[in-house]
């Protein structure tokens, strides 16, 4: 069994830019060090008085196809990517500052975010991480999907997604599962982009939304396969929504150690998820390694 380490942060601040796919706006996004058990504390420096909100599942709300949280006026979309990027090189404490209420699309994966931290370094801390261990199965559903989460005996953590996809283009049945490593991650996953297919990317733009993104911007499947553009691995798309499921879950604010599973799941279903490790991490507080998830199952 994995032992417990210690918490992170990065050694030094590190920047990005670019535009929102939602709103189109051009933002900055600047990272910086933070002290043990601040979490991920994302700040708006654009609105008077810089609010913040930490980026956990109990500020999470409803949106679609992305991640959003908020807390009072301070709202900020499409947090996933960033997250995924951060759990996955455990990054436990950070300040991010963004000038927008999206982070920006970049090119639709978490590469950018990961070279980025790269280069900020990381830095041990003096406070131990607190870990999820999960020792039993719970399994959430809704219609035709599901997401489950059980024990790992390596100790560390597994996450997978069963893509089955109803429309047109080369987006075909594909499955796509790892042990969630900063390596392994940043090599095989991170550089996985979003996808939609060519009439999802039509009726975004008839609804006003993403009129700037290009067919180089994120993958866009036609009847042919990706438009003007190219795959990165045979299974990227699976691989992005196993980094979703990453970034979705990193919002319980733990160390997740367990086997993690989607099939055909959504931002949404990931939500649901992480609020229910979450209050299995509260009812579980004063134990050093949490877990005893009873064997449930959910309707939609």
């Amino acid at each position: 069994m994995k032992l417990s380490r210690n918490q992170h942060s990065i050694a030094s601040s590190c920047r990005l830019s670019g535009r929102g796919y939602w709103t189109a706006k051009k933002v900055e996004v600047a990272i910086h060090p933070a002290p043990v058990n601040t979490g991920v504390q994302l700040v708006r420096t654009d609105l008077p008085g810089h609010p913040s909100c930490p980026a956990h599942v109990s500020r999470r709300t409803d949106a679609q196809l992305r991640t959003n949280v908020a807390q009072d006026d301070a709202k900020f979309e499409m947090i996933e990517h960033l997250m995924a990027a951060l759990y996955a090189m455990e990054i436990d404490n950070c300040i991010v500052e963004i000038n927008g209420c999206e982070l920006p699309g970049l090119d639709g994966s978490s590469k950018p975010f990961i070279d980025a931290l790269a280069t900020a370094g990381l830095v041990i801390q003096a406070g131990e991480r607190r870990r999820l261990v999960i020792d039993q199965v719970i399994t959430l559903r809704e219609g035709s999907s599901w997401i489950s989460a059980a024990p790992v005996p390596t100790g560390v953590s597994h996450f997978g997604y069963q893509l089955v996809f109803d429309q047109e283009g080369e987006i075909s049945n594909q499955c796509y599962g790892f042990a969630c490593t900063p390596t392994r991650f940043s090599r095989d996953v991170a550089p996985a982009r979003t996808f939609v297919t060519e009439s999802q990317a039509k009726a975004l733009h008839a609804r006003g939304v993403a009129q700037h993104v290009s067919y180089e911007d994120l993958l866009v499947f036609g009847a042919d396969g990706p438009i003007d553009n190219s795959i990165r691995f045979k299974n990227e798309c699976a691989r992005h929504k196993a980094l979703d499921l990453v970034g979705d879950l990193a919002l319980v604010g733990v160390e997740l150690v367990g086997k993690f599973i989607s099939y055909r799941g959504g931002h949404r279903l990931n939500g649901r998820m992480a609020q229910a490790l979450h209050d299995l991490a509260v009812q579980s507080q004063s134990r050093s390694q949490v877990g005893c998830f009873s064997d449930r199952r959910h309707a939609a």
